[in-house]
């Protein structure tokens, strides 16, 4: 029975579910987020993506000595990037611990761990790490039912445990988000995190990241149906396919379909064909009337749903239509889930965007391998309207966002300022981003290649707007940025990126 001693700074392989092993090392978890009672486990931050967890310890095996052994077993993509990314922080923490003494063990002794030190920029977005010589946080040994000596020496492994929860098919880790008081209106995202909360004592697990681990990803024995090959629709489908889904398309202009036909997607001749052939089908489209002549209209999707057959809208909608499209594919014995996404196009063909679903748990759980080949995380959010609403709140804080953006640029031209040192200005602030740092220097470049069209920013506003006066709320920053949208609009920049509304200001 081995024993197995774990603290914080030491890399690792975690495994979390049923899904393969992945890179990370320990660190101290957020002040505020509480530790799961029960079995002993570490906060995990993993190389190659953003998510952390809490892992059991009998699910943890000391990173160099399982690599050689890892390294075979998983061949995605993003698996050796993460691997890469591990490599190049111990190549740094080398560099650094050799400018810091100069010394070396000349017998070739491992030193140490002194990850406060070598781990402390790699970890900037957490607490502290703690102090190396604190004691090994494994109070005791692991259980002898969950670890299992596979033989001797150091290239022997250990045996994984099943995860308890043997029905998840979701995540790969996740950041649990806990406050004191409880988010009534968001539901635990999947059984795991329910059982998760249930061992925390949390009323108010908001999110889990279903992380694109995407090479190694089981996609469902579901036929996979898809409506609207656009900016976003294309990229998903691109990742469905890559991911091994089995997708069958359609679009209005068949010959966008073409592609995805030499990629390995079936052609559907119309949504009803489609809806009819495939288990779960998806659509994205432009706008409200869009989605429900896709659903209502001539070989529409309502022909095709026959008791049992899935239907997820990701179109960005409001809540109205949303709750129609539900009520009429029920009504057929289909079940329902609504799933926008915020992103852009190139997080679209990255697989990194962010699902918002809401309406049938079970449709959201069907989803599974889907969301994680096209997202980087998911949430549920409850009964069926309440995605549109999250939705069209972003990105009418997004168009907002981008409209004083253009504002500030064109201000700083016409005072005599640099824009370009406003922009250096504003990315050494708080405000920074990727976002900010992209569109302002595409603005600069006068590059308003479409990653979001305009045209469908403004009609989030116009839609968030309205659905503030049902809710008897004020929305006037967002009624102003609409005007200036609108008038970018009659400028002929509807299908240009949304950083067009710049050009609002300066005609």
């Amino acid at each position: 029975m081995a024993t197995v001693h774990l603290r914080i700074g030491d890399l690792v392989w975690g495994k979390l579910g049923r899904y393969p092993p992945w890179p990370g090392k320990i660190v101290s978890p957020p002040k505020d987020l509480k530790k799961p009672r029960g079995k002993k486990c570490h906060f995990v931050k993993f190389f190659g993506t953003e998510d952390h967890a809490w892992i059991k310890v009998e699910q943890l095996k000391p990173y160099h000595a399982h690599k050689e052994e890892m390294i075979k077993i998983n061949k995605g993509k993003r698996f050796q990037q993460a691997v890469d990314a591990v490599e190049d922080f111990l190549k740094k923490a080398k560099g650094k611990e050799q400018n810091s003494d100069g010394k070396g063990d000349s017998k070739g002794k491992k030193t140490p761990n002194k990850p406060l030190k070598i781990l402390e920029e790699d970890d900037e977005d957490l607490s502290a790490l703690k102090d190396p010589s604190e004691k090994d946080l494994t109070d005791s040994d692991p259980e002898p039912s969950t670890i299992e000596r596979l033989g001797a020496g150091p290239g022997s492994g250990f045996k994984w445990e099943s995860s308890p929860v043997k029905d998840d098919p979701h995540f790969h880790h996740f950041l649990l988000s806990q406050s004191e008081k409880p988010a009534s209106s968001m539901e635990p995202i999947s059984k795991r995190l329910k059982i998760v909360e249930e061992v925390t004592g949390s009323t108010s697990i908001q999110a889990a990241d279903s992380t694109a681990i995407n090479g190694s990803i089981t996609p469902t024995d579901k036929r996979i149906g898809f409506l609207g090959l656009g900016l976003m629709g294309s990229g998903i489908v691109s990742n469905l396919l890559k991911m091994g889904h089995i997708v069958t398309v359609w679009n209005r202009t068949a010959e966008k379909c073409d592609l995805f036909i030499q990629e390995g997607a079936r052609l559907g001749r119309t949504p009803a064909e489609v809806a009819s052939m495939c288990d779960i089908t998806f659509s994205c489209v432009s706008d409200p009337k869009a989605a429900r002549d896709l659903v209502l209209g001539p070989s529409g999707v309502l022909q095709g749903i026959r008791p049992g057959k899935c239907y997820v809208e990701m179109s960005t909608v409001d809540p109205e239509t949303i709750t129609e499209l539900s009520q009429v594919i029920t009504s057929r014995g289909g079940r329902f889930l609504e799933a926008p996404v915020a992103g852009s196009q190139q997080l679209s063909n990255d697989g990194m965007l962010v699902i918002l679903a809401a309406g049938d748990r079970t449709v959201y759980e069907d989803c599974s391998s889907c969301f994680q080949a096209m997202g980087k995380t998911s949430f549920f959010l409850g009964e069926a309207g309440n995605a549109a609403r999250m939705m069209l709140i972003l990105n009418m804080v997004q168009g907002s966002f981008m409209a004083t953006i253009a504002e500030g640029l064109t201000l700083a031209q016409a005072t005599g300022q640099s824009q370009q040192t406003f922009l250096d200005i504003l990315c050494q602030g708080q405000m920074a981003s990727t976002f900010v740092d992209q569109k302002c220097q595409n603005i600069l470049q006068g590059n308003f290649k479409p990653d979001y069209y305009l045209k469908h920013i403004q009609k989030d506003l116009r839609l968030a707007i309205s659905m503030g006066d049902m809710a008897n709320h004020p929305t006037p920053m967002a009624a102003a940025a609409n005007e200036v949208y609108k008038r970018a609009k009659a400028l002929d920049q509807s299908d240009n990126d949304i950083s067009a509304v710049y050009r609002a200001y300066i005609h």
